[in-house]
């Protein structure tokens, strides 16, 4: 089973606020943003989250559009969380506002998933006031593309007999890790539909796409072996800015990969983490994306590290255009009681002993009481910065 909260973060907005129900709702309202999330209201006038806001502005100027708040949004996710953990045995947490259910064995409890499904709707909705989407199927990937069916509101049950047909007339686009990149790949080798990746055997697709083609072909048979997982670990820690203005001042973007170096690394060590990937990440002024990685030799929590990564991997990449924003990533994580002892250095004792007693510093007097000198600039410079943790992808 597959649950999706119907546009989350507006639909908590309208819920704690009244006034704002039935109006077209857009969480994000800086002019340099992007929305994080619209109202079914406002989606009816195109706009979608991931959009610029200047131009979800000019397709609804009637929205209202908010600022948004990810602490409330989170004390909800909470609370929807924990009564779908009340009503199945096992549960993952995908997101902030969905989550896959293994129901398997539960038809001697209840006569059908379907009265499972109805009782979990009423419980969200009598206990937050928010509606959510159900998809039923025999596997995790079916049951998102369930969920997704009938929305807002929806229940939709995929048997095992009618996958293939629900199937086929799909874009291939509906497949997990089929992206415009991919997508082109794929029209480009006849592929639009679900249906036209079978006409081919799977041996096409292997060659053709590699590991990707192998995933390809199981899913567009309605074939995903991946299990619920009920504790998933972050596998990745990242953070990022967007700029008030763009730049393309290499002073100004190496100072905000070292502020988000110090911001990684510290909840790398918070988390007992390691990462031997990092990646940089830069959106120019068209809203063009690119992303570099460098893999270490061995995996890092020190904040100079990653920065010093970071900084190389800019400092080789020749910027065609301003930046709008830039991004620090660290993932391919170990813990570090998993990795054997190695060699070390004076400096790097010297950077981990400096990283932990600011951890603590911090930790006593608050994130503001002790900065690093060449962290201190104009926060006028950006409009908006994030730190996630995110987990390893399902199906």
């Amino acid at each position: 089973m597959h649950l999706d909260m119907d546009a989350f973060f507006a639909s908590v907005e309208q819920a704690d606020n009244p006034a704002l129900r039935g109006l077209p709702v857009v969480v994000g309202d800086s002019p340099r943003g992007v929305v994080s999330a619209a109202s079914y209201e406002a989606r009816k006038y195109g706009v979608h989250s991931a959009m610029p806001i200047a131009r979800a502005r000019k397709l609804c100027p009637q929205a209202v559009f908010l600022p948004g708040c990810m602490s409330r949004y989170r004390e909800v996710s909470r609370q929807v969380m924990a009564l779908i953990r009340a009503h199945c045995p096992v549960v993952e947490q995908a997101s902030v506002d969905e989550a896959y259910a293994d129901i398997s064995g539960m038809e001697r409890i209840l006569p059908s998933p379907e009265i499972l499904a109805g009782n979990l709707k009423k419980a969200i909705r009598d206990g937050t006031g928010l509606s959510c989407s159900i998809g039923i199927a025999p596997n995790k990937f079916l049951a998102k593309i369930a969920s997704a069916w009938r929305k807002p509101d929806g229940l939709t049950v995929i048997s095992p007999e009618a996958a293939g047909d629900f199937l086929r007339d799909l874009p291939v686009t509906r497949i997990p890790g089929v992206g415009r990149r991919m997508r082109e790949e794929l029209h480009l080798l006849g592929a639009v539909h679900i249906r036209d990746v079978l006409t081919r055997p799977r041996e096409f697709w292997t060659e053709a796409l590699g590991k990707r083609g192998n995933t390809l072909y199981d899913r567009a048979q309605g074939v995903d072996p991946s299990p619920v997982l009920p504790h998933v670990e972050a596998q990745s820690c990242s953070a990022e800015n967007t700029f008030l203005e763009d730049t393309a001042d290499p002073e100004i973007l190496e100072h905000w990969l070292l502020v988000q170096a110090e911001r990684v690394g510290a909840e790398l060590r918070a988390l007992g983490k390691k990462g031997a990937t990092i990646t940089l990440k830069i959106r120019f002024q068209d809203f063009s994306l690119i992303t570099r990685s460098k893999t270490l030799s061995r995996p890092t929590d020190i904040t100079r590290e990653i920065h010093e990564t970071a900084r190389r991997l800019l400092a080789g990449q020749k910027l065609a255009s301003k930046v709008r924003l830039i991004g620090l990533g660290v993932s391919n994580f170990r813990s570090g009681k998993d990795m054997l002892p190695l060699p070390t250095d004076a400096r790097r004792e010297r950077e981990e002993h400096l990283d932990r007693t600011m951890d603590r510093i911090r930790a006593r007097f608050g994130a503001a009481s002790i900065v690093r000198a060449d962290t201190v600039h104009d926060m006028e410079h950006v409009v908006r910065d994030t730190l996630s943790l995110k987990n390893r992808k399902s199906g």
